[in-house]
């Protein structure tokens, strides 16, 4: 596979690069993303937490204060949903999704492959504060392995 497109995602933004990768999907790229849990979300630690903390206790439309479905709290599952919402809700989506590999650190398989970086999701750029998503992670009660 020639198209496939390895990204490192060390001092990257989450949300840029998910828009990023997701417009490759559906271009038809194979997209590899490695070392997610170096990846960044921008704002104070405490506005980003509170953020995610009321999307991990969201409950049902109908009833808000019943339990809602359990989030992922990982940081290769943050991502993965990230671009996952970011894809058209049709069979097409689907199969770009199944394009997509997300990794935490570098997988042995991969260490001699050629790693890219998205110089326009880099951190950077960024004037505020940032918080890690490992960080973030662990925050949301994630558990290395």
């Amino acid at each position: 596979m020639s198209d496939v497109v390895y990204i490192d995602g060390t001092n990257l933004r989450l949300g840029r690069v998910a828009s990023i990768v997701a417009k490759r999907l559906i271009n038809g790229e194979h997209v590899v993303v490695v070392n997610v849990e170096k990846m960044v979300v921008s704002g104070s630690r405490a506005s980003v937490m509170s953020n995610y903390q009321r999307w991990m206790d969201l409950g049902t439309h109908k009833n808000p204060e019943a339990v809602g479905p359990k989030q992922h709290r990982s940081p290769d599952r943050l991502l993965f949903y990230s671009i996952r919402n970011m894809l058209p809700k049709s069979p097409s989506g689907k199969v770009a999704l199944k394009r997509l590999k997300v990794y935490i650190g570098v997988p042995e398989e991969l260490r001699s492959a050629q790693l890219q970086t998205i110089e326009d999701a880099d951190v950077k750029t960024l004037r505020g504060n940032y918080i890690q998503l490992i960080d973030l992670s662990k925050m949301l009660g994630w558990s290395l392995p």
